[in-house]
């Protein structure tokens, strides 16, 4: 599972998020196909890591990947059935909000058809809408 090896605070505020299309990471830098989110959720480290499983597996041992985001933000919940007050729960798991426009994965040195066909794969464990890309 993917998670920071140490943070600034434990624990974090839920926020609101910043609405809109991302300003970064929204072109691709490092390969020739990529895969691009067109909404808005927030992609946790089990599906970032399926997603990955998924597209190594249909590639085998061809082309180069690249991963281009890291959650990074920690979520606390509560233990069921516990009373009002206490204070925060512990953290459970990491998230990464993504925004539309974000590019999630990037994939070099195969066909386009594959790449196309292991990025479908790849979305399909995804909470959120993707598209394929290509520079």
């Amino acid at each position: 599972m993917l998670q920071p090896k140490k943070t600034k605070h434990r624990k974090q505020f839920v926020g609101t998020g910043k609405k809109g299309i991302d300003q970064k990471s929204n072109t691709i830098a490092f390969g020739s196909y990529g895969l691009k989110a067109i909404a808005e959720k927030w992609v946790n480290s089990r599906q970032i890591e399926a997603s990955r499983k998924a597209i190594v597996r249909y590639l085998r041992k061809g082309g180069k990947l690249w991963i281009r985001i890291f959650p990074d933000k920690p979520i606390s919940r509560k233990g069921t059935e516990v009373p009002m007050g206490g204070g925060k729960g512990a953290v459970e798991f990491y998230v990464f909000p993504v925004r539309p426009g974000r590019i999630l994965f990037e994939l070099e040195g195969i066909p386009e058809s594959q790449a196309r066909e292991a990025f479908k794969k790849a979305g399909d464990k995804l909470p959120l809408k993707t598209k394929f890309i290509k520079r």
